[in-house]
Order: C-alpha cells, then structure tokens, then sequence
C-alpha cells in the first residue's frame, strides 16, 4: 500500500488517505487527550474517570502478552465504564484474544478518510450559524448540544465541560451549530497531528435532516485545508455513514471495540 508524506510548514503532512498510521495515531491523541495525558505508548490506556465507554479504555496493544495487557487494562480502568480499541495498530489476533478472554464485541465502526482539496465549499443552510466555542459557558452549551446524542446520561455534564476546558493538548477547535441562538449540533476537530481528525458530530433530534451536520463538517474540513493538511479522518456510526460519504469520504479500515462485564 502506498504512504506519501509531503513537508508543508515544518509539518510532515499525510498526502494518502490509505496511509493509515498517521489517522490511527491523531485517534489515540484525542481519546487519551480526555485524560490529560498523551500516553501514545504500545499500551496506551486513558481514564477520565468520566462515565462513559468512549472516555476511558485502551487503544491498541502492541508487543504485549496479552493476558498481561489484560490484567494491566482492568487495574486500570475497574470502577469505570470502558472500551478496548482494536485497530491496525494492534497486534495480529488481538480481537480474537479479548473474545477467547471472555470479551464481548460493542461496536464496530468504519474509519473514513477523505481528501479535504476535494470537498468543495458550499453555503450553510439558512439560519444556520457556526460559530468556535470559547467561553466555559459555551462550552457548557456545547456539552449539552451533544450529551443525548451521544449517550451520555445523567444531569450533572460538569466534569465533562471540565475536561473538555482542560484537555491534554491545545490544538482542538469546537464547532458549535447554533440556530436562533441555541447550539443544535456540534463537531470537534483535533488538529494536533498532521491530519484533521473529527469527533462529537451530532445533532438535536429536532434539527436533523436539515443539512446542518453536514454543514459543520464541511467547515472542519475547510479548516483542516487552511491548516495545511490534506487528509481528514473520522470514525462513522452507521447513520453517519452515508453521510459523510455523500461528502466524499471513503472507508480506509474498521475499527472493533470490545467490553468485559465487571
């Protein structure tokens, strides 16, 4: 498979959308950045003591026994909900060891890519604002635009504002949908390695197919072209899935994410 790379601004830029291991990497930045810590090692495991699966859990093994990895997984990780990532970067056999050891699979997601000099700009729908979140009170509205969507459960969303103000590194734009004046939609990019990595796309129940999380997209993906880079990734759900390929984007690997019960 071939890996181009190009040298843009004292950058090394991925050029290939096949070039998996500079998407998989901005993946184990963001999800260990709710930590705040950037633990990019062959076992990375992150808790953000947050209750829910996507914020705590380990996101590759890699040259470890697994029986260890195991065991140092749920020393870890035991007192909070958490996932294990099984990707390309994980050791051959990885997902059939967690099943022999009793794990059960959550999910399985497609990772896309697209190349952003290819999506071409259009205009958001009427009435619709994107506006970067700030303030620890937009934050605080960008939390709860994207809290049900997302399936994060309970009223007290503070701890989660808090870590989204403190996370482990700088370079993450928050992209608020605002309609009237209310946030209905959200969208997260991470541009802290050489490609633009998307997360947290969602959309009120009430605002969907009005186009404005493909909006919101297109906006990151315009601003991951500004920034120089000219790959952007995302992990789809399945209702995102034609979506962001109605955008141009293709599907380049899976990802499999697995549960012990406690």
């Amino acid at each position: 498979m071939a890996r181009t790379s190009a040298l843009r601004k004292g950058r090394r830029v991925s050029t290939d959308i096949h070039d998996l291991e500079p998407q998989l990497a901005a993946n184990r930045r963001y999800w260990s950045g709710w930590a705040g810590t950037l633990p990019d090692t062959d076992l990375p495991i992150y808790r953000s003591d947050i209750g829910h699966g996507l914020l705590n859990g380990v996101l590759r093994v890699r040259d470890w026994p697994l029986d260890k990895a195991i065991e140092e997984a749920k020393r870890v990780l035991t007192g909070s909900p958490w996932l294990w990532w099984v990707g390309a970067d994980s050791d051959e056999g990885t997902a059939e060891g967690l099943i022999a050891r009793g794990a059960t699979l959550a999910a399985d997601m497609p990772v896309m890519a697209v190349d952003v000099t290819a999506v071409a700009d259009t205009e958001a729908p009427v009435g619709l604002e994107i506006v970067p979140v700030a303030s620890r009170g937009e934050m605080r509205e960008y939390v709860r635009a994207y809290a049900g969507p997302l399936g994060f459960e309970g009223d007290d969303l503070e701890p989660v504002v808090d870590r989204e103000l403190g996370f482990a590194y700088p370079e993450v734009i928050r992209l608020a949908g605002r309609v009237g004046g209310k946030a209905v939609a959200t969208c997260t990019l991470s541009l802290g390695t050489q490609v633009g990595a998307l997360y947290c796309i969602a959309t009120d129940p009430g605002y969907r197919r009005r186009g404005i999380a493909t909006a919101l997209t297109r906006e990151a993906l315009r601003i991951t072209r500004e920034s120089g880079r000219r790959v952007a990734t995302l992990q789809a759900s399945r209702a995102g899935e034609p979506v962001y390929r109605d955008l141009g984007f293709e599907t380049v690997a899976r990802y499999r994410l697995f549960q012990f019960s406690s």
